[in-house]
């Protein structure tokens, strides 16, 4: 069992039933906005020591945003980060409170709780990210690293994440970047108090089936472990 704590927050697809006949976005722009394959890369569940995740999609709540985030893409968003509006009509401040209420908050919530517990080395924030920038973001229409490592406001020492960065090289023939085109987001910065955090982002790019996927992560975090713990 490896000593981390692993959140998967973009992996989801459901629109929650109070919300579901306000939304304008079909079942394949829900997915878009969202961190294809996470689900099958990041089952790692019986892997690691903690694993928290949401079956609530990105486009409705970003659990990687503060709750005070309201830009369009923020927290509980306007727009998808394709720039597709989210919502037949704006949501009250009843409605996004009820949201936040609801599935934002008990996620961060478990996860502070977990941090503090001082049982893992290591708090891991896992997604998936297009092949090239999306339109709302940091580099639009820019090729992505096979594999991004974040830890930019200094969530972890920076010799942790060059080790994991040196671990995931052994298993890939691909670039793999640290703080480049993501620098971690609002997971890892705001738990980063509790514990030390790396943010991994896989690319979508099809270097490799999800499955084989999954098996380098698995790799990785197992070489990092046996050098750190």
């Amino acid at each position: 069992m490896l000593p981390l704590l692993v959140s998967v927050p973009h992996a989801g697809l459901r629109v929650p039933a109070e919300v579901e006949a306000l939304c304008a976005l079909t079942p394949a722009e829900i997915a878009e906005d969202g961190d294809g394959g996470a689900a099958e890369i990041y089952a790692i569940e019986d892997q690691v020591g903690a694993f928290v995740t949401t079956d609530v999609a990105r486009a409705v709540v970003d659990m990687n945003r503060a709750s005070d985030d309201i830009r369009p893409d923020g927290v509980v968003k306007t727009h998808t980060c394709w720039n597709v509006p989210v919502w037949h009509r704006p949501l009250s401040q009843a409605e996004t409170g009820g949201l936040l209420d609801a599935y934002h908050r008990p996620y961060h919530q478990r996860l502070t709780e977990l941090g503090r517990s001082g049982d893992w080395v290591l708090g891991v924030d896992c997604h998936t990210m297009a092949a090239k920038g999306p339109p709302v973001g940091p580099d639009p229409g820019t090729e992505r690293p096979w594999v991004c490592l974040s830890n930019g406001d200094g969530t972890c020492p920076p010799e942790w994440i060059e080790s994991l960065q040196q671990c995931f090289q052994r298993h890939l023939d691909g670039p793999v970047k640290v703080n480049d085109p993501f620098r971690g987001g609002y997971i890892t910065r705001f738990h980063a108090a509790e514990m030390p955090w790396i943010q991994i982002e896989l690319s979508r790019a099809p270097y490799l089936p999800d499955d084989g996927k999954r098996q380098v992560v698995l790799a990785a975090l197992r070489d990092w472990a046996q050098r750190h713990t």
